[in-house]
């Protein structure tokens, strides 16, 4: 499996990549890459991992962490990383839905999560989109905890559908925590795109492109969610900016003592 530069922000390896380089790995590298899972990380769930040992252990166990948060990418070429790119997790699932569209790629997608309403209008917008994509399943579970009973029914159904990668759009840090706790256990590569399920179903309006190239995606939807997310990108924004900033004056003097 293909090794990808890495640029270490508050401690999560995040990979210095681009979209049509990770779908490029998907294809040459799927065999190997199955029963492992993929992290899409951002600014809020960097402070949740810089936070949580844990969860620093879970994204740092996976395949690849790609900078979903267009600040992750900025951060990585303000560190030297000149090819480092946003790989988005909506935008990485258009781009290998429209390869299949085009290049008729054999790859079966299985859908995980999401809003039984979402889950069903996903489906709808993709056999209408993509219709030559082919899906192995979608499946809305429950927002409780699943029995282990109902987990193990959970994997036998992925399997034996033939999944080549599972969509696992549970939110974080749960969607994360779901495919750790699966590796090794699902044969399909696994992907955490939060709310791509969504965006692709058309359940959630995405942000214009000047607002994602701006980096104000997030300003637009706490517009759209002001009571759920207002204390999370607040808060959490403000914190990352604080560590970040911190860091970036940590390796300026160990730059220099080391020069000296």
């Amino acid at each position: 499996m293909k090794q990808l530069p890495i640029c270490d922000i508050l401690g999560v390896h995040v990979c210095v990549t681009s979209i049509p380089e990770v779908a490029a790995l998907l294809k040459e590298h799927m065999e190997e890459l199955r029963g492992k899972y993929i992290c899409v990380s951002n600014v809020h769930t960097t402070v949740m991992a810089y936070e949580d040992p844990d969860y620093m252990a879970v994204q740092n166990g996976a395949a690849y962490v790609l900078p979903d948060g267009k600040p992750l990418s900025v951060i990585s070429r303000k560190r030297g990383f000149s090819g480092a790119q946003r790989v988005a997790g909506p935008d990485l699932m258009g781009a290998l839905f429209y390869d299949a569209e085009k290049n008729r790629t054999t790859f079966k997608h299985y859908f995980y999560g999401g809003s039984p309403e979402t889950i069903v209008a996903l489906e709808q917008k993709l056999k209408e989109k993509y219709p030559h994509l082919k899906t192995a399943g979608f499946v809305s579970p429950p927002f409780r905890p699943l029995t282990d009973e109902e987990d193990e029914e959970a994997v036998r159904l992925i399997n034996e559908s033939g999944a080549d990668i599972l969509w696992v759009g549970l939110g974080a840090p749960k969607q994360e925590r779901w495919m750790r706790e699966h590796e090794g256990r699902v044969n399909a590569v696994m992907l955490g795109v939060g709310a791509g399920f969504d965006f692709h179903a058309g359940t959630v309006k995405r942000a214009p492109k000047w607002m994602q190239k701006c980096s104000l995606e997030w300003l637009y939807r706490l517009c759209q969610e002001p009571g759920r997310l207002f204390k999370r990108y607040l808060k959490t924004n403000l914190k990352f900016i604080r560590l970040v900033r911190s860091e970036n004056r940590r390796l300026r003097a160990s730059f220099h003592t080391n020069t000296k």
